[in-house]
């Protein structure tokens, strides 16, 4: 995959949770300070996870002043302009979705850089795409859906395995890319539209 790609797939990324942490915060009515608090978590919590593990720091928001700039100007849009969108059910699940899988192709390619092995690249991706949605769940005091039995994190992994498979047939890096991500909103949608649930391991008990 091209930098400048994987470039613009981050910004994209940006926005989406950036939109997903304000209107999430808006939801619970929290001041303009809580909701870009939530919008920087959400945006930057999974990639913040991944390059401590990685190694990489300063982390990637440290090193680059633009995407603070980009999740400050998301935040204060959505909270001015929310009001018109908000009666549309669907925008912050669909904001959510398109960023799972849009940030798990950066943690993805992030672990594909450093050659690490297969399973640790999806392991990479995942967190970047689910522990900032993590972080803005506890601090509204939500159980997170990565704990939770919704297709959420499977979604990722399964995502992050179709493009490790369909990249060792020469396709295209780009375009690769861009079928992992519609995958992973797919499978996202599907699970939801359909109420489709991971299997309990345990019955409830008093």
């Amino acid at each position: 995959m091209e930098y400048n790609f994987l470039n613009i797939i981050d910004i994209l990324g940006t926005i989406a949770f950036a939109a997903s942490g304000a209107f999430s915060a808006m939801e619970r009515k929290l001041d303009p300070f809580g909701v870009v608090i939530l919008s920087f978590v959400t945006a930057i919590g999974g990639g913040t996870l991944r390059d401590i593990l990685i190694g990489s720091t300063p982390v990637a928001w440290l090193r680059n002043d633009m995407t603070a700039i980009i999740i400050l100007a998301t935040a204060f849009i959505t909270l001015f302009f929310g009001r018109y969108v908000k009666q549309f059910h669907k925008t912050l699940f669909l904001f959510d979705a398109m960023g799972l899988g849009v940030f798990t192709l950066i943690g993805l390619e992030k672990g594909l850089q450093l050659h690490l092995s297969p399973g640790i690249c999806i392991a990479l991706g995942t967190i970047t795409a689910c522990f900032g949605g993590v972080i803005r769940d506890v601090l509204l005091n939500n159980v997170p859906l990565i704990f939770q039995r919704e297709i959420y994190a499977s979604a990722c992994i399964i995502g992050g395995t179709l493009y490790l498979l369909v990249q060792k047939t020469g396709m295209d890096d780009d375009v690769n890319a861009i079928l992992a991500i519609l995958v992973i909103v797919f499978v996202r949608i599907i699970a939801i539209r359909y109420k489709l649930m991971l299997p309990r391991v345990y019955e409830n008990r008093m």
